[in-house]
């Protein structure tokens, strides 16, 4: 049996907060430290403030690590670096998917019913889950998956900027553009509507497969989905694939909200929106 190609990427994740005026002080949590799972070992990870402030680092509800830190005196601008250095490896084929009964029976008596309801981001009319079952008829919950993120990319095109961090899913699908967290919350959003429990996934994807070694690119942070058919199964719906080598994860949770890579408080005048870039090496 052959051994599984790893491959090993230096993730550089920058924030920048610039504010109009001084802000007096800011709490501030931080989730963009990759976790270590089966198929993904994170080797090494730091978060790094500017201006310089004590961090501290605990597991939230849903198993994402977050860094905590104060800024207690003035500050007219802050920068957060997030370094990683993560080795993946590709996923191995799907074990026969379960039954719906099964589905339903083994999510009725476990915290898989937290994914399984709709949040405020990922509600959609009955109508559109409808669509979606006439979509997946006869199929079973691995082809289910794909066929809903088919229906969900055919309406939804990727567009940078056509929406904001707060659009809901159904304000994506009637404008017919969005971003990978717009169609990573339709797709959860109508799976859930059939019973298949999907959570949302916040990370990376590397946006070259075959990258050369050592030369640094261009990225950003990714979304997409896993949804429950006797384990769970990552698989990517921006791109119409299942989530791989080139995906790494930083946390798992209903929607958006509950992995957002950085959330914060300040006291002081608003500022403009964050500047945020995202550097990938493999060096393996």
């Amino acid at each position: 049996m052959s051994t599984p190609v790893t491959r090993r990427l230096r993730i550089r994740h920058t924030t920048r907060v610039s504010y109009a005026q001084a802000a007096v002080s800011s709490h501030n949590e931080v989730r963009m430290t990759p976790l270590t799972l089966p198929g993904q070992t994170t080797l090494d990870a730091r978060v790094t403030v500017n201006p310089t402030t004590p961090t501290w680092s605990y597991w939230d509800y849903w198993g994402t690590q977050v860094t905590g830190f104060d800024l207690i005196e003035p500050h007219e601008d802050l920068t957060i670096t997030a370094s990683s250095l993560v080795e993946t490896a590709p996923p191995g084929p799907p074990a026969p998917a379960p039954t719906w009964a099964e589905v339903a029976r083994t999510t009725a008596n476990s915290r898989l019913l937290e994914y399984s309801s709709p949040t405020g981001r990922t509600t959609v009319t009955r109508e559109l889950v409808e669509r979606a079952r006439l979509a997946s008829t006869g199929l079973d919950p691995h082809e289910t998956a794909v066929a809903v993120s088919a229906m969900v990319t055919d309406q939804v095109s990727y567009l940078p900027g056509a929406t904001g961090v707060n659009t809901g899913a159904m304000e994506a699908w009637e404008q017919g553009a969005g971003v990978c967290q717009d169609i990573t919350h339709l797709t959860a959003a109508l799976l859930r509507g059939l019973g298949l429990p999907t959570r949302y996934v916040s990370g990376y994807l590397h946006p070259e497969r075959d990258a050369e070694l050592h030369r640094p690119v261009a990225g950003q942070s990714h979304a997409w989905i896993e949804y429950w058919a006797g384990d769970w199964i990552g698989y990517d719906p921006t791109n119409s694939t299942r989530a791989d080598e080139s995906h790494v994860v930083v946390g798992r949770g209903r929607d958006y909200d509950d992995v957002t890579p950085h959330k914060g408080i300040y006291r002081g005048v608003a500022g403009g929106p964050p500047e945020v870039t995202v550097e990938f090496t493999r060096v393996a």
